[in-house]
């Protein structure tokens, strides 16, 4: 039966491009993870099979015998890794071979420094899989077939990595896929049955499909002894071996396959529960961030496992959205293997093994802090920003969340997030009732906030927060350890115990001094502020501007408008400082244009104090020189 090839030359996606070239370059000196990865791609094909076998059974083609096969010729310089998986349609090999459909691409390609060794970790952090044969090979075909269709609907798939690709449809009896890779001369050391299974046995024993290779006597082409097969890996699942008989390497190799990472773990931790119900996680905290961790719509970091049966790699029930970062197993002995997701959304098994996940990592992420604050220190720089999500989400998780929480303070000298709330409550002074915050766009604007000015004074820390998702967790998290969290830049301050009756008394008496002023300032300014009032929070800084207690904060109002969102925003209040020259010299002014100008100065100048946009640059800019004219003429 003749059939039609559709043969044509398709070219690669950009960015495949550009991987392909930055791989072989900056992964060369790591070379034999290629094997580790094509056979972890083998692994997942025979996975999904047996997920979609479960309810069609036909697709087995009377072979459910699942296993990868690993084969090298040295006459021929090849190395073919084959498996009876799934297998891929013509279009799904365009797509999964021929482009990168993976957010955070482009973030991943400006990260790119040049610098090979750091380069190397940011491959691995976006994950390449069937990319990595072409750091040893020069050419690679790939034949497919998937199961269920005819062998005619066979698709083979040729590219030497540079520009394009050929693909064209062939006659495949077989269903599943074929890597041939042929090698580059420098990867010789490869066309070697010892070397192939030393390396597959380092990273790929805990497959837990058997992985074969001929025995060595046909590998040496002794005919004579006649052929033989030979299981290279244990092929039994990690997740269910007792814990005693599980190597730290072992345990690291299985979150590089599950995770599809370079980089050893950062934690893990290994459970049985047994009881009523029962199930096993083998959950891990990656060493880094992957660049799609802000899509909050990719979410593959849990597969479930039914009975050691494959599921789903992506089983977003399993583990919240704050803790998408996690990656593992779940097997479970109380799930019906013909789970399906919408099932999965109602079903209070699956809500147990989600609570009991959560837990879990939360108690691994505790047990971090307290144990190895460097390592923890990692975590938070990487997930910090995702974790606070968890204030949102889940209100029964607060305080445990809020207590894994590292934030910047106006007494570090630092921008790293290392604070705890714990440590700042223990360094409360004396009759501070408040845990105080300022929130900004970037550390050096909130450091710098005028709004700390009476703080640093008397020498009470403030929390700097910068991250965007902190104007939402401060409208979530009211309160730690019986201390609410007060805002430095929002309502009247009041310092309470931190401030004595004398000073309370002064301040009275010259707000009642300057009561005129705030009212001048108000009439000048009217479209623009809700209010002038004398301010005593302020030492260096004429003037600054703060919310109403219960209106948005001017940072917040700054991010909506950035995502957006269009919609008016309230007026902020602008309070002066009457210690300042500026102001003091105004009180007594009677030029009309000049407390115009003045006041429009001071208001323009506490905007960009705090990262503000002016709506009059050049109008700004005319008052500062005028009054710089008036003090040349002096």
């Amino acid at each position: 039966m003749s059939i039609e090839t559709n043969k044509e030359t398709l070219g690669f996606q950009t960015e495949v491009q550009q991987l392909l070239d930055l791989m072989i370059h900056s992964l060369y000196s790591n070379r034999e993870i290629f094997l580790r990865e094509l056979i972890s791609n083998a692994s997942d094909a025979a996975d999904k099979l047996r997920f979609e076998g479960l309810t069609d059974d036909s697709l087995f083609e009377g072979d459910a015998d699942l296993k990868i096969r690993v084969e090298y010729n040295k006459d021929q310089k090849t190395i073919s890794v084959i498996d009876n998986g799934i297998g891929m349609t013509r279009q799904e090999v365009i797509e999964q071979l021929g482009t990168i459909a993976k957010s955070g691409t482009k973030q991943f390609f400006n990260a790119l420094t040049g610098d090979q060794s750091k380069d190397s970790q940011l491959i691995g952090r976006f994950g390449v899989g069937f990319y990595s044969a072409f750091i040893v090979a020069k050419k690679v075909e790939v034949i497919s077939r998937r199961a269920g269709l005819p062998r005619t609907e066979g698709v083979r798939w040729i590219s030497s990595g540079e520009s394009d690709y050929s693909i064209e449809t062939v006659d495949r009896p077989k269903r599943g896929t074929k890597v041939v890779l042929y090698l580059r001369d420098e990867a010789d050391e490869f066309l070697d049955g010892f070397r192939l299974r030393s390396i597959i046995r380092k990273y790929s024993d805990h497959i837990s499909l058997p992985i074969i290779m001929m025995t060595e006597s046909t590998d040496d082409k002794d005919k004579d002894k006649g052929k033989g097969e030979e299981t290279i890996n244990s092929a039994t699942a990690l997740w269910n071996m007792n814990k005693k008989d599980i190597k730290e390497e072992e345990y690291n190799e299985f979150y590089k396959h599950v995770g599809h990472d370079f980089e050893d773990p950062l934690a893990y931790s290994h459970n049985k529960v047994e009881g009523k119900l029962e199930y096993t996680s083998l959950l891990y905290i990656p060493a880094r961030a992957q660049f799609d961790l802000w899509d909050r719509e990719q979410r593959h970091g849990i597969k479930l496992y039914v009975r050691r049966i494959f599921i789903m790699d992506d089983a977003e029930q399993l583990i919240p959205s704050y803790l998408r970062f996690v990656r593992g197993v779940v097997d479970s002995n109380d799930l019906p293997l013909n789970i399906s997701r919408e099932i999965l959304q109602r079903n209070k098994t699956i809500d147990l093994i989600r609570s009991g996940c959560t837990k879990r990592i939360l108690g691994l992420l505790k047990s971090l802090a307290k144990k190895d604050a460097e390592k923890y220190a990692k975590f938070w720089k990487e997930f910090g920003r995702v974790l606070k999500e968890g204030i949102i989400e889940e209100i029964d998780k607060r305080e445990d969340l809020a207590k894994l929480f590292r934030f910047c303070t106006s007494h570090e000298d630092k921008q790293e997030q290392s604070v705890a709330l714990e440590d700042y409550v223990a360094r409360m002074q004396e009759g501070q009732k408040a845990i105080y915050y300022v929130t900004a766009e970037n550390y050096v604007t909130a450091k710098n906030s005028p709004h700390l000015e009476i703080f640093k004074e008397k020498g009470i820390e403030v929390l700097l927060l910068t991250d965007p998702i902190d104007e939402w967790l401060t409208s979530h998290l009211t309160e730690f350890d019986g201390k609410p969290l007060q805002s430095v830049s929002k309502g009247e301050l009041d310092l309470g115990d931190l401030q004595d009756n004398k000073e309370k008394e002064q301040d009275k008496e010259t707000s009642k001094e300057y009561d005129k002023l705030a009212k001048r300032i108000k009439d000048v300014l009217e479209d623009q502020v809700q209010d002038v009032r004398i301010t005593h929070r302020l030492t260096s800084s004429p003037a600054c501007l703060v919310a109403d207690e219960h209106d948005m904060g001017r940072h917040l109002e700054q991010i909506m408008k950035a995502s957006g969102q269009t919609f008016k925003g309230a007026k902020p209040i602008l309070e002066v400082n009457p210690q300042h020259p500026i102001v003091a010299r105004l009180k007594d002014e009677s030029e009309q244009q000049r407390v115009v100008d003045w006041s429009h100065i001071l208001f323009d100048q506490a905007l960009l104090s705090e990262g503000g946009k002016l709506e009059d640059p050049a109008g700004f800019v005319q008052r500062l020189n005028s009054v710089f004219m008036e003090l040349a003429e002096k």
